[in-house]
């Protein structure tokens, strides 16, 4: 698997800006992308040395529109840290 095929996009919400502080960046992967498969995408897409991975299968929660019921897709999310002094702007030079 290709790394621009394992990570799909960085996750952006109040949750994962808070981690940043803590060195941690989220992703949506590849379902089928393992640990390994993560950190090795992430060490090449953006040139930086990651120490951790943690991956977690988000599950897919019911929704209605009207009468007509479904779920929402599911996905896998991954946790990356990187080592101290590493870092990844996802909105450019602020």
């Amino acid at each position: 698997m290709e790394a621009r095929q394992v990570i799909i996009r960085p996750i952006v919400s109040e949750k994962s800006y808070a981690a940043i502080d803590h060195n941690k960046y989220s992703f949506e992967v590849h379902t089928k992308a393992t640990k390994i498969h993560v950190a090795d995408a992430v060490e090449e897409i953006f040139k930086v040395k990651v120490i951790g991975v943690n991956t977690l299968n988000v599950k897919p929660k019911p929704k209605r529109r009207g009468m007509h019921r479904g779920l929402t897709r599911r996905w896998k999310k991954a946790v990356v840290e990187l080592a101290p002094g590493n870092r990844i702007d996802f909105f450019g030079a602020a």
